[in-house]
């Protein structure tokens, strides 16, 4: 009998889950069907018992669910509960619903294993104070950075994931702060402005010799956060796109007990964005 999975998301038809989960079927020889779910704003609890009640044994969770999903499981991992944030769920015996956070395994899977860059002993940091940067924090913490800033419009919302970030070295800050800061190894962007083409009012030297720039949205073309950086002396700038494979791959394990290969599907999946 073929498994059914899906990602919940209000709008949700850009995901490109669909494909990769696919992708992931077919190169461990799993029987599955992945679909695309619209839920309606307010409607998650609803939606998700009925794909329950309807055979479903597992989702992924993206925007505005994410919270909702938090709520309505019935068991969270250690990263989702210090995430606040759900965005895998597993339907375990008696249909209960596991509730992990993938985002930031698939983060560091992309910066170390797919780009080669260390986050141990870097100066790091995180634009934005918004979900994506918390579903982040533990395991991005946990890889012991020399020293961690979180930068936001909002200050206090930025202070607030303080205590989220362990025993290292951590700040937060405005965005015009950073100008009196020592410059910075890795920058990821995790704000809003990134799905919107804008760019938070950063000044231009945050950067050390040789560093790179991440901005977890991705597209068919750069970003307008990695142009900017580029701009602004960065060596390495990325997009988000091996961080979505990443993440995918770790909700994949947890589903199917097996870990596909990424790096052929980050690829096709790139390729497949640029031809449109």
């Amino acid at each position: 009998m073929t498994d059914r999975y899906a990602v919940f998301g209000n709008p949700v038809a850009h995901s490109q889950s669909p494909w990769i989960h696919t992708r992931f079927a077919e190169l461990t020889g799993q029987d599955l069907r992945y679909d695309r779910m619209e839920a309606p704003v307010g409607g998650f609890d609803q939606a998700l018992r009925a794909f329950v009640a309807d055979g479903g044994r597992g989702l992924n969770v993206t925007v505005p669910f994410k919270q909702d999903a938090w709520h309505a499981v019935d068991q969270r991992s250690q990263r989702a509960t210090r995430a606040g944030a759900v965005n895998t769920i597993v339907v375990t015996e008696g249909d209960k619903l596991f509730g992990d956070n993938t985002d930031g395994v698939g983060l560091l899977r992309d910066l170390r294993d797919n780009h080669g860059l260390a986050v141990t002993g870097s100066r790091v940091l995180l634009l934005g104070a918004g979900g994506a940067v918390r579903g982040v924090l533990e395991p991005l913490t946990k890889a012991a950075p020399a020293g961690l800033v979180i930068a936001n419009r909002t200050v206090e919302r930025a202070q607030a994931l303080l205590p989220l970030c362990g025993d290292i070295p951590t700040a937060a800050c405005g965005f015009a702060e950073l100008a009196r800061m020592e410059p910075f190894d890795l920058v990821i962007n995790g704000t809003s402005a990134g799905l919107s083409g804008s760019m938070p009012d950063l000044p231009p030297a945050l950067f050390t010799e040789g560093a790179a720039a991440y901005d977890m949205v991705y597209g068919a073309t750069r970003t307008v956060f990695m142009g900017w950086s580029r701009n602004a002396g960065a060596e390495t700038v990325l997009d988000g796109l091996g961080m979505l494979v990443e993440q995918a791959a770790e909700s994949f394990l947890l589903w199917r007990g097996v870990r596909p290969e990424t790096s052929g599907v980050i690829t096709a999946l790139r390729e497949k964005l640029t031809q449109g």
